[in-house]
């Protein structure tokens, strides 16, 4: 093993396909495959309004990020960023929540494969399944980052190339078909387009959000990329296509095929929880079994790209946190190929407990998760937002023009932060996720503590992640 300061650095071998890949990876996934289920019930076909409102949003966090990330590609990301141009306890605190955020997305996307792999073989229980994709992913991560690249590359294509191939499926359907159980006529003719009005949307915003959690993660990629002042900056941009072709045109097409009442309906007949992909129950539901296969195999690699990359995402968060002194030293410990093993190797441990959850009670693991995830999302992004605030002080202050500014700033950082208030509200009045939303503030306190215990020191700030 080497530590960072010698020659045991992140190696910068993500060449800009794999960061394009990187950053669509994290945007398609359980949220949209799986999590939609629960958003079409409670907005119906106004699902399509609410992404389209969600993916602005995120559009513009993102656009935050990457004004830092030009600037300061930096291994750390976010957490760097708030360390820097908030507080020392900021950094700290957003750091730890995000290696949470991420062990509970990895529990969730691992739970996500077992219900996928039932869908073939519904023997199989579901905690089996999680640990043999536990064991393989984590084990392709050892290896070197640019072989998780490719790993991730491929995955990200194969869901890339199927999602667009379902959408264009679905188009030649409504277009040829005389079947008037199957019509763009479906997205306002059972109850209106937002058949709970307005109301329903709202409550459904929190659970938008959560499909879009894991687009952060391109920032922790900065660092092992041989461009990034060219390379972030495309990826960013292009994450408002992705939003309209993949969330906007698949529900579109989805909710053509199918009136959205009856889809719901299907959903819930297993017992009253969602465990099946409205994707996957559509297409068997209009006699296509053979697509319907087809794409339950691509929503399970979809599944397994987005746990590949959170185990990526927190062992390059917990290197770039223990430069800035946020986390052990020996997590700077990379071995001769530039991979942080260690750093692999914790968030895995804690990781590992989604094995005995689904042991134990695996009927309810998902929605438990959902929930978890959206609060500590709340928390990153608010991290996020704040930071470009102080970066953008400081760069005022000194006279530094950015290369890649955010629209709007500093009011777009302001409309996210009312956007993340509403999230919170809408959690605190609905009583399936009031435990989370409470729980942040508790949550906070924890890391408080923590922190006031440990009374970390940042190293200097001539420290370079790279």
């Amino acid at each position: 093993m080497h530590s960072a300061s010698s020659s045991g650095h992140l190696q910068r071998r993500l060449k800009n396909r794999h960061i394009q890949l990187i950053a669509l990876g994290g945007t398609i996934g359980t949220g949209l495959f799986l999590g939609s289920a629960g958003i079409i019930e409670l907005a119906g076909p106004g699902v399509i309004l609410g992404y389209s409102i969600g993916g602005i949003i995120i559009f513009f966090i993102m656009r935050f990020l990457g004004e830092m990330l030009v600037e300061q590609p930096m291994a750390g990301s976010f957490s760097h960023f708030a360390n820097r141009y908030v507080s020392h306890f900021a950094g700290f605190m957003s750091g730890w929540n995000c290696i949470a955020l991420y062990v509970l997305v990895g529990m969730l996307e691992l739970t996500a494969v077992g219900k996928f792999i039932q869908f073939w073989w519904p023997q199989i229980p579901t905690w089996v399944t999680v640990a043999v994709f536990f064991v393989l992913i984590n084990a392709v991560n050892f290896i070197n980052v640019k072989i998780y690249g490719e790993f991730e590359f491929w995955f990200a294509l194969i869901k890339i190339v199927a999602v667009l191939a379902m959408i264009a499926a679905g188009a030649y359907l409504l277009s040829t078909t005389h079947n008037p159980q199957q019509s763009i006529s479906n997205l306002w003719s059972h109850g209106g387009f937002l058949p709970h009005g307005f109301s329903g949307l709202g409550m459904a915003f929190p659970f938008i959000m959560f499909a879009f959690g894991g687009v952060e993660m391109l920032g922790f990629a900065a660092a092992e990329t041989d461009e990034p002042r060219k390379v972030i900056p495309k990826a960013i941009n292009q994450l408002v296509y992705r939003v309209l072709v993949f969330y906007i045109g698949s529900m579109a097409v989805l909710l053509s095929l199918t009136p959205w009442s009856d889809l719901v309906a299907q959903l819930k007949a297993g017992g009253g929880t969602y465990s099946s992909s409205p994707f996957v129950l559509v297409f068997s539901g209009i006699g296509l079994h053979f697509a319907a296969h087809i794409l339950n195999f691509v929503i399970l690699t979809a599944t397994l790209s987005v746990y590949n990359s959170m185990v990526y995402s927190s062992s390059r968060l917990l290197y770039g946190m223990a430069l800035e002194g946020n986390a052990p030293k020996s997590l700077m410990k990379v071995n001769k190929r530039g991979v942080p093993v260690r750093a692999i190797v914790y968030p895995a441990i804690a990781t590992a407990f989604c094995i005995l959850l689904n042991f134990v009670a695996p009927a309810g693991v998902i929605e438990l998760l959902m929930s978890l995830i959206v609060a500590a999302l709340v928390i990153t992004w608010v991290v996020v937002i704040v930071a470009h605030l102080g970066f953008r002080k400081t760069s005022k202050a000194q006279g530094i023009t950015a290369r890649f500014p955010a629209p709007f700033a500093p009011l777009s950082n302001y409309v996210c932060l009312l956007a993340m208030a509403v999230v919170v509200v809408v959690m605190l009045m609905t009583p399936a996720i009031r435990l989370s939303a409470i729980a942040i503030p508790v949550w906070l306190a924890i890391v408080y503590v923590s922190y006031r215990t440990i009374s970390p020191k940042s190293l200097p700030a001539s420290v370079d992640a790279a």
